[in-house]
């Protein structure tokens, strides 16, 4: 095994087993900081992948807004709040949870069957960022070509990233309100 084969391994399992504990944990300051993890370790996966802009933009995008807002919306929740929540909190598996859990099944055998099938020796577009330097040819200009491929090859990524934020704001926005009567 090679240092990028040990790298990746582990940083896979940091991050799948920190994700694990952030879904699994009824303890809300832990599981914000082992998102934080989570995050992180998809960072250095992204490096490992010669993403350097995806790793950059993932520790300032969702570590440094999307984590910080969740971690500032805990702190201005009133202590009210969340005793509620904790209380309303059902068992894991319910009947109104059973077309979640078969959905979420569905996606994992499909992930699955994708990445059985896939033959990710003979993709086209990494022979030709291999051939190309890591995708970015010798006289294009880096900005020009970051500005040129988010709009046009990742354009839905990057508007599914924004949509996210939307959603993230509101919902730190929405945690973090004093309720009125209570």
């Amino acid at each position: 095994m090679t240092l990028v084969q040990v790298l990746f391994y582990l940083m896979s399992f940091i991050a799948l087993g920190s994700a694990l504990f952030v879904a699994a944990t009824k303890n809300l300051v832990r599981s914000i900081f082992m998102f934080f993890i989570t995050l992180f370790a998809l960072a250095g996966l992204y490096v490992l992948v010669l993403a350097d802009f995806v790793a950059i933009t993932q520790v300032v995008i969702y570590v440094g807004g999307i984590l910080v807002l969740i971690l500032f919306a805990f702190m201005l929740s009133g202590k009210e709040t969340l005793n509620i929540i904790a209380e309303q909190r059902k068992p894991f598996i319910s009947l109104s949870k059973v077309p979640a859990i078969l959905l979420a099944c569905l996606f994992l055998i499909v992930l699955i069957n994708v990445i059985f099938k896939a033959d990710v020796d003979h993709l086209g577009w990494i022979k030709n960022s291999i051939a190309l330097k890591n995708g970015i040819a010798p006289d294009a200009a880096m900005t020009e070509n970051i500005g040129i491929n988010l709009m046009t090859r990742y354009l839905l990524p990057f508007e599914a990233i924004s949509i996210l934020l939307i959603v993230a704001l509101v919902g730190a926005a929405h945690l973090s309100r004093k309720e009125s009567g209570a």
